[in-house]
């Protein structure tokens, strides 16, 4: 189990909007917390990263996925059908972090394999606050599955 803060953590952001991906970036900067942030516009590009093709060949497993649903070329519905069906892959928890607070959103997410869904806050403090309460669960108290970097 991970226990500390001070390790740094691998977190795949795939996120089209560049606004949203520069939040989630200052927010962890803000809440002082080591991570190793790799951020993709689609599902296409992140399943490319993951699968480590093309200029992701040498691409590290992420601890954690922090997904957007609406993006072009490959919707993040999409994705997280095509990852949780990739064995190779699959155990990497999934976070939906998106604006979309429709409930079939919500549970189509979970029944796609998603680990959680957080509605994005629309008040910046209160999207600081989020990202820290997301670190505390998923890199204090969560046992994360192995990466492989193989």
């Amino acid at each position: 189990m991970r226990q500390t803060t001070t390790q740094t953590f691998t977190i795949l952001l795939v996120e089209d909007e560049p606004a949203d991906a520069y939040l989630v970036r200052q927010a962890f900067k803000e809440n002082h917390i080591l991570v190793d942030l790799h951020h993709v516009s689609d599902g296409q590009e992140a399943m490319e990263f993951l699968t480590r093709q093309g200029q992701y060949a040498d691409a590290p497993r992420p601890d954690l996925i922090l997904l957007d649903l609406n993006m072009p070329r490959m919707d993040g519905r999409r994705f997280l059908g095509e990852m949780k069906n990739n064995p190779e892959i699959s155990a990497t928890p999934v976070v939906i972090l998106t604006t979309s607070d429709v409930e079939r959103d919500t549970l189509s997410s979970y029944r796609l394999g998603a680990a959680g869904y957080i509605v994005k806050p629309i008040d910046i403090n209160q999207f600081v606050n989020t990202i820290k309460v997301l670190e505390e669960y998923w890199f204090t108290l969560v046992r994360l599955p192995p990466t492989r970097n193989n």
